[in-house]
């Protein structure tokens, strides 16, 4: 159909276009995705056998829907996912406030301007784009803002009586007719506003002041919602959850491979960044990690969650870490440290909450826990294990580094060193080289130096090695060395 060609009622009658809800628009573009195996939620991950298939069944069944999920888990990506189901272009009465169907009108106006100019009514095409709604819930959001109010500025104009309902101003709800409204963190919604929105839920009609008006709005509500907040903040009214066709619960990725591929896609990156910093693969599975410690830590809430945007947010610090050195050294290229992570502690302080134990212990400190307790849950995988008792005359794979440490002064890693004297470093430990060479021979040689400061931390969380921060980088020791240097 040539929409740039079709500008009255007549001619879209001549074109046989015809009327279709916008659920009904979905579920049909669905289908047709459903049947050419299209993925309708692209760039959406670790959803497909779960939230994804419950969404679908949703708009098959034409529900309301209502995301219910904790913070960081996409809720508000899958509604704006939607718009994709919607068809590019609808007509719309020119001048219409609310989108009114050109065959099925609404509003006082475009009856009356159906009614008098007919086939030649003027019509209008509107973008998928532009059928979308976005609202948070606020305390101070009001009916007004949603359904509408009074105007006496219109009715003074237009020298009406308040009785005429040409003197309404139209709130957000009735303007996004035809579109999907999603009203993001439902609870936060005062009671009394929730129950305004049930008769447009069911009966189809809005009331303003004294009018009440029977326009059957033609929407698609998505709703999103924090567990939590069902007690803390507020809670969903029970007559409006019941008004909700299908609540769909969210969740965070479930594996590694999953919470890399949305944290690599979200991260805010620029190219000089991504040619101008390595980052070894190794990197990845420690920064994800840190998130799912974070979920399980009992220093953090785990009904607030602890979101995606931790690890997309910490990606983004830890990359500036190391352009940062690289750029004070003057430098053109460089590759992200273990010694790194702790340009990411502000990225971990600001997206968790912390119980009473953690706030007693402080958010750096809890931080920094979570970057070794990443450590220590992936170091088996690359390293021998390491037992919490042995035998004094037992030995083991980590003998020769520890004797290394021994005989000499310890290791320092500052922050700012350069790449050839970074690397100089670690290899002056021919013990760790041989432990690399003995456990990882097929390693990516490019991947090594980090691989080599991993197995240390490793160490140290074991109990093998001590590490001290001190104000230019790190201090690595035998496991006596920091108690001896106090004495």
């Amino acid at each position: 159909m040539q929409i740039d060609k079709i500008t009255t009622l007549g001619e879209l009658k001549a074109a046989g276009y015809q009327s279709k809800s916008i659920k009904e628009e979905l579920r049909a573009n669905l289908i047709k995705n459903l049947k050419n195996g299209i993925n309708s939620f692209e760039g959406i991950h670790g959803y497909e056998n779960s939230v994804i298939p419950e969404l679908e069944r949703a708009i098959l069944s034409k529900h309301n829907i209502n995301l219910l999920g904790l913070r960081g888990q996409a809720k508000t990506r899958l509604a704006r996912g939607m718009v994709k189901l919607l068809d590019p272009w609808i007509p719309a009465v020119a001048g219409s406030e609310i989108n009114d169907d050109p065959f099925v009108p609404l509003s006082r106006y475009a009856v009356e301007l159906i009614k008098e100019k007919g086939d030649q009514t003027p019509i209008v095409w509107i973008p998928r784009e532009e059928r979308f709604f976005e609202k948070l819930a606020t305390p101070d959001v009001t009916v007004a803002d949603l359904i509408g109010d009074v105007d006496p500025i219109k009715a003074m104009n237009l020298k009406l009586s308040y009785a005429d309902d040409r003197v309404i101003h139209y709130g957000m709800i009735p303007r996004a007719n035809r579109s999907i409204f999603v009203i993001n963190e439902l609870p936060d919604l005062q009671a009394r506003i929730q129950v305004s929105l049930f008769n447009i839920l069911q009966e189809g009609d809005i009331q303003i002041r004294g009018f009440k008006l029977r326009l059957p709005l033609d929407l698609q509500f998505v709703f999103t919602a924090n567990p939590e907040d069902y007690t803390n903040r507020g809670s969903i009214v029970t007559p409006l959850k019941d008004r909700i066709g299908s609540q769909i619960l969210t969740h965070y990725p479930q594996n590694l491979e999953v919470a890399k591929q949305i944290t690599q896609q979200e991260a805010q990156l620029e190219d000089v960044q991504k040619s101008a910093v390595y980052v070894p693969q190794l990197v990845y599975d420690v920064l994800e990690q840190i998130g799912f410690q974070a979920r399980e830590s009992p220093y953090i809430d785990p009904k607030s969650g602890v979101s995606a945007r931790l690890s997309i947010s910490a990606l983004e610090n830890l990359i500036s870490t190391a352009e940062r050195r690289m750029l004070k050294n003057g430098a053109t290229h460089t590759s992200v440290r273990l010694s790194d992570f702790m340009g990411v502690i502000p990225a971990i302080t600001g997206k968790v909450e912390l119980v009473y134990e953690g706030e007693q212990e402080g958010a750096v400190f809890v931080a920094e826990e979570l970057i070794d307790q990443a450590i220590q849950s992936l170091f088996p995988l690359y390293f021998p294990e390491i037992k919490k008792l042995e035998r004094p005359d037992q030995t083991n794979a980590y003998d020769e580094v520890v004797q290394w440490f021994f005989a000499g002064s310890g290791l320092q890693l500052f922050d700012e060193t350069s790449d050839a004297d970074y690397q100089k470093q670690l290899n002056e430990m021919e013990p760790l080289a041989e432990l690399i060479q003995k456990y990882q021979p097929d390693y990516e040689l490019k991947d090594i130096n980090f691989l080599k400061e991993f197995a240390l931390w490793g160490m140290v969380v074991f109990k093998k090695l001590s590490k001290r921060r001190v104000s230019e980088g790190y201090q690595f020791k035998d496991p006596y060395g920091s108690f001896i240097s106090d004495l």
